[in-house]
């Protein structure tokens, strides 16, 4: 059954054979250019046939089926020497052109015996004899078959490069790559690189250029010391042949480099993106290439003891790398001796032994913003018993007395002795102590659980945490532990008041949940009897952090006094009972509402004598937190320097501490902030990704992947294009992002800057694919039509800017439907003046009529923002119109119009003053409608009486530097009189 709608026609035909030329290569495409090849049969007209063959024959070609590629050349070979008129200047030029593609084909299957590939380039010889066309190309495929087959490559080289070019040859950037590959096999790297640098830096290109080259200089740049061009090089080149069948061959070498690096986990992560070409490469050499490109690296994780670590192998089972490495060692040494046995060599053997005996040319380079080792890809082991440390007690009574001792001190310490505790409580053979001073079991689990609580609600599972809270209230009963009882059911009541709210009322109803859970602590306060002085400061500090949490959330300056009055209480018992811990928590809840409500200078002098007190008297492990909030304070206050030392300080001395004392993921993300402050945006890279990979460990994913979303917008913002995108390809390729289980608009945020990377690294096909998609998607979003506006308008930029205009306007209608809900006046604007200007620019007077509907929409979007009352950042709406116009009449050829539509901008611009902005967009302004007046509406004296007034305008006013392009101008009107 066809799986696209037959075309009618053959105007049909050809309209279906462009839409499939636009689709990536793969099955879908292939199998669509087969349907189209049955169809076109059936109009019986041959010129249509030989277009549908030509796309077949591509599809197979770069979808990897080099089997097919020939039977379908031959069907146009014999259609050519039976009717060569049926074949036009660029159908002939194409036929002879693939005589190259059918001898690449036949090299890749080794049951094609050597005689029959010899006699194709005879066949291509005396084709282009025939022909008159010259030899160059029939020679470069000689030379491709030596190196094959590594026979007698110097004279083949020579009689193939010292060949003048034709029409016919291969492009410059893939014959490069050829003499490039040519002295890598001699071992000669420094001339390769030389060879390959055109390629190398964007110079030459092609629809496989620079992929192809960039896949085999990796090595060779780290041979000769480039590790940073290899680094780089290795981004750009992986993306332009990942999952793409027919360059599974380039896939495989850039796994290689990852092995040879020290990046072996992201070797495993590309090979997992790459899994499909296990079963799409249909071309047992470009196997060959792949496979033991897979192998170098699985070598390389099981020799590091990694063998067990699931690996993403051929479809139809799991696998691990021990055992894909001996499937794939098997299948590659079976293809290697069938292309030795076709020509009768070992090259093939060799080549590939060469590789596999390859050592790590690096320890280890950071590739990409998110480095991992193999420890951090495999699978989560249950949690085992933390090890007894030197001074830890060995009885199991002392041992459960300390953990409640420490835990009475809110001492870090407390959480390992529960989690030993949590490992043996759990062992079947455990028998509790029968021992007063311990209590019953019951006690113990209650223990647990509220241990449990605690990291639920670090992870923020703060209907969990509530939960466990609760149920550890009922134990402590169970146990005639009421004070214990009072205090869980007061941390059950604050963490059911965090648990995230929908609608727009959620912070309304928080802050009431908030009251509400203070009244009801201070109700279990005043009716728990024989509360302990430990279980007395908990309750304080509850009902304190309850009306913190609600002057957070509320803002109201009503707010203040009653938390600052619960500190005092606090304060007061603590000193009173000498608790340290629950002292300097007051202090600090008494610095933070005074930043909550503005005092930043007042939480700073709070801030201060608290640290004095915790260097001498303690508790030392409160000192990060301390200092982070100081950091953040000073940061408030603009000082960055004191900022980033204070925070500095607080991350060394959370060093000292178990792991999620100091909240160290928000002590870097502090840090990132601050270096940003201080332009060091290198340094603030590497602590958010340093915080994001904290917040993974500890479960926070979501926080995680938002914090590696800044990361990725940062390295854009800095024009690191590239660590852009293989970053946000790592994280949308996680598994748990591919399931699902990530929340939407996350993932949409990353997809959406993902794609503005593409368009930024010029990847204008891949950037329209990912906005058109996300786009689509967006349009389901009921409850935030403004953003889907935002993308449906640049999808539609996108789309204009690949000259797809029809679907741009039906982006654009999509835009403009999304804003009516939820009005995005500024970015609506630019996007039609913009599709305007393209369609202008591309089709000229062909094109002005839609521009100018573009437009016309874009004048609605003026009239409601300025309705609305909207005040735009920068120059009015109504003014950027008005140049617009200009620019879309001159384009178009309509001069006039341009002229009144340029001096309309003029007018609403106004005059520059001394102050630069506005400056360069006047002087702009000036410059077209100067151009306009005088070059195209051939009215030089007007046009040089403009440009010199505003010469002279912008010169008074010391805007030296805008008044060039104006001088230039007016320079060229004057030769031309």
């Amino acid at each position: 059954m066809p799986t696209t709608p037959q075309p009618q026609s053959t105007d049909e035909l050809y309209q279906a054979l462009q839409e499939n030329d636009r689709r990536p290569y793969g099955r879908t495409r292939t199998v669509t250019a087969e349907e189209l090849v049955d169809a076109a049969e059936r109009f019986e007209e041959p010129v249509p046939l030989i277009h549908a063959l030509f796309e077949l024959q591509e599809a197979y070609t770069y979808g990897s089926e080099p089997r097919k590629s020939p039977v379908v050349f031959a069907r146009l070979l014999s259609l050519f020497d039976e009717q060569p008129d049926l074949f036009d200047e660029r159908l002939r030029h194409l036929l002879f052109w693939r005589f190259k593609w059918v001898a690449h084909a036949l090299r890749q299957l080794p049951e094609i015996p050597l005689t029959s590939l010899r006699q194709w380039l005879t066949e291509m010889r005396d084709r282009y004899e025939k022909a008159g066309l010259g030899l160059q190309p029939y020679y470069g495929q000689a030379y491709q078959l030596a190196a094959h087959l590594g026979e007698d490559t110097e004279r083949a080289y020579e009689l193939w490069a010292g060949r003048v070019r034709t029409r016919l040859s291969d492009c410059e950037a893939c014959e490069t790559c050829q003499r490039a590959r040519h002295h890598l096999a001699a071992g000669d790297d420094e001339r390769a690189l030389r060879v390959w640098e055109p390629v190398l830096a964007g110079q030459e290109s092609c629809q496989e250029e620079p992929a192809r080259s960039v896949s085999y200089a990796l090595l060779p740049l780290l041979r000769t010391g480039r590790a940073d061009r290899a680094r780089a090089l290795h981004l750009a080149g992986y993306r332009g042949c990942r999952r793409n069948p027919s360059m599974s061959g380039e896939v495989g070498r850039h796994l290689e480099f990852c092995a040879l690096t020290g990046n072996e986990a992201r070797g495993l992560e590309l090979l997992a993106e790459n899994r499909t070409l296990f079963d799409e490469v249909d071309s047992p050499l470009d196997q060959l290439d792949f496979l033991t490109g897979v192998e170098v690296l699985l070598q390389r994780v099981e020799s590091l003891g990694h063998g067990g670590l699931p690996a993403a192998g051929p479809s139809g089972r799991t696998w691990t790398v021990a055992a894909l490495r001996t499937e794939i060692h098997a299948r590659a040494d079976d293809l290697a001796a069938r292309f030795d046995a076709r020509g009768g060599t070992t090259v093939h053997t060799d080549r590939r032994g060469d590789r596999l005996a390859r050592q790590p040319l690096l320890d280890a380079l950071e590739l990409t913003l998110r480095p991992r080792a193999l420890d951090d890809v495999a699978p989560a082991a249950p949690p085992a018993a933390p090890p007894a440390s030197s001074d830890e007690p060995e009885s199991l009574p002392e041992l459960i007395a300390r953990a409640r001792a420490l835990e009475q001190q809110g001492h870090p310490g407390a959480r390992a002795r529960w989690a030993r505790l949590r490992t043996l409580a759990a062992a079947r053979d455990y028998t509790h102590p029968d021992d007063p001073a311990v209590g019953p079991l019951v006690r113990l689990r209650a223990d647990l659980l509220s241990d449990e609580a605690g990291l639920a609600s670090e992870k923020d599972e703060h209907a969990l945490a509530a939960a466990l809270h609760e149920e550890a209230a009922g134990l402590y009963e169970d146990a005639g532990r009421p004070g214990d009882a009072a205090v869980s059911r007061g941390c059950a009541l604050l963490a059911a008041t965090q648990i995230p709210g929908e609608g727009a009322d959620a912070d309304e109803a928080r802050t009431a949940a908030l009251t509400a859970a203070h009244e009801a602590v201070v109700r279990l306060h005043e009716r728990t009897p024989g509360l302990a002085p430990y279980q007395e400061a908990r309750l304080l500090r509850l009902r304190a952090t309850a009306l913190g949490l609600r002057l957070q959330t509320s803002g109201s300056e009503r707010h203040i006094a009653p938390v600052l009055a619960e500190v005092d209480l606090l304060e007061a018992f603590a000193t009173r009972h000498d608790l340290a811990g629950q002292l300097s928590g007051a202090l600090l809840l008494r610095a933070s509402t005074h930043a909550l409500s503005g005092d930043l200078p007042a939480a700073v002098t709070g801030i201060d004598a608290l640290l004095d007190r915790l260097r001498t008297h303690g508790p030392a492990w409160h000192l990060p937190r301390t200092l982070g909030l100081r950091g953040r304070l000073q940061l408030g206050l603009r000082d960055a320097e004191a900022a980033h030392a204070n925070l500095a300080e607080a991350l060394r001395l959370a060093a000292d501490w178990p792991a999620g004392t100091s909240d160290t993921a928000r002590l870097h993300g502090d840090l990132a902030e601050t270096c940003v402050h201080l332009g060091r945006p290198d340094e603030a890279l590497r602590h958010l990704t340093r915080s994001a990979e904290l917040d993974l460990r500890t479960g926070s994913r979501t926080d995680a992947y938002c914090t590696y979303g800044n990361a990725a917008q940062l390295s854009l913002d800095l024009g690191r294009v590239e660590d852009c995108i293989a970053l946000l390809d790592s994280l949308l390729a996680d598994p748990g992002v591919t399931a699902g289980e990530l929340d939407d608009r996350l993932v949409a945020q990353l997809r959406l800057t993902r794609g503005r990377a593409l368009r930024a690294g010029e990847d204008l096909k891949a950037a329209t694919a990912e906005l058109v998609a996300l786009a689509a998607e967006s349009a389901d979003w009921d409850d935030d039509p403004g953003s889907h506006a935002m993308i449906a308008a640049e999808a539609a930029v996108l789309l204009g800017e690949s000259g797809e205009f029809d679907r741009a306007r039906q982006a654009a209608g999509q835009a403009l439907a999304a804003h009516a809900r939820a009005p995005r006046y500024e970015q609506l604007s630019s996007c039609l003046r913009e599709l305007a200007r393209l369609q202008a620019q591309r089709q000229g007077p062909e094109g002005l009529a839609d521009a100018r509907a573009f437009l016309a929409d874009a004048a609605r979007v003026a009239d409601e923002a300025r309705a609305a009352g909207h005040v735009p950042h920068g120059r009015s709406l109504d003014t950027a119109l008005a140049y617009e116009h200009g620019r879309v009449n001159a384009y178009a050829g309509a001069y006039e119009d341009a002229l009144t539509a340029l001096d309309k901008a003029l007018a609403l611009l106004g005059e520059p003053g001394p102050e630069p902005e506005g400056a360069g967009e006047w002087a702009e302004c000036v410059r077209l409608a100067g151009a306009v007046e005088g070059i195209y509406l051939e009215r030089p004296v007007p046009a040089l009486a403009r440009l010199d007034a505003a010469v002279a305008r912008l010169t008074a006013l010391g805007h030296t530097e805008e008044t060039e392009p104006l001088t230039a101008l007016a320079a060229r009107l004057r030769d031309e009189e």
